[in-house]
């Protein structure tokens, strides 16, 4: 079996709890001695096998691999994408069976992590999972005030646009954000509006 490690939680003595995202599932799992195994690390692709406890207690991850990408020893790039896979965790929290996008989109840019800016590469997969989910909000209207937006907006959590003083937030060029939600590209976004983007997304999906 296959899957990201999207949470680690500390147990009793070195044990841990390791949340795993696969094909088709969010899934916790008892590792013994997991603390010793630098494997186990937020973001990594493992591969594993799943035992069943004898006790009705979680599942036990056994036979543990790890399948690496090129990036992994870069810092600045690995600060990134667990900055952006710690994320699923919580968005995912109350699920237990999921389709294959989830899986699928992190694999899919983690094959890109290297040859790409990271966190225009987060920017557009987030925009591929709001549009997944339904949650593209894109009607040219404030999410806060609903009164038409003018040439400048601002964005909230799940880039909801709002006019910039209804929140207090950096001005962002309208036509260049929707264009964004129609594309779900980032080639035509400046550097540093880039920033100001992805830190909207770290506060949440």
């Amino acid at each position: 079996m296959r899957g990201f490690i999207i949470n680690i939680r500390k147990a009793k003595n070195e044990d841990i709890v390791v949340t795993v995202l696969t094909n088709n599932s969010v899934k916790s799992y008892w590792r013994f001695f997991g603390a010793r195994h630098s494997i186990l690390q937020i973001g990594n692709l493992v591969d594993f096998e799943e035992k069943e406890s004898q006790n009705n207690f979680m599942p036990q991850m056994r036979s543990l691999s790890q399948l690496s990408f090129p990036w992994i020893f870069s810092a600045n790039h690995l600060l990134v994408w667990q900055n952006f896979i710690k994320l699923f965790e919580p968005h995912l929290k109350e699920t237990t069976e999921i389709d294959s996008f989830y899986f699928n989109l992190l694999l899919q840019i983690a094959n890109r992590w290297e040859k790409q800016n990271p966190k225009r590469l987060v920017i557009e997969a987030y925009m591929e999972l709001l549009e997944h989910e339904g949650r593209l909000y894109d009607n040219g209207f404030c999410h806060v005030c609903e009164e038409v937006l003018d040439d400048e907006v601002g964005l909230m959590r799940a880039f909801l646009p709002t006019h910039p003083h209804c929140i207090y937030a950096a001005p962002l060029n309208k036509k260049s954000i929707f264009k964004l939600f129609n594309t779900k590209s980032t080639i035509h976004i400046e550097d540093k509006e880039i920033n100001t983007l992805y830190n909207t997304v770290l506060k949440g999906f």
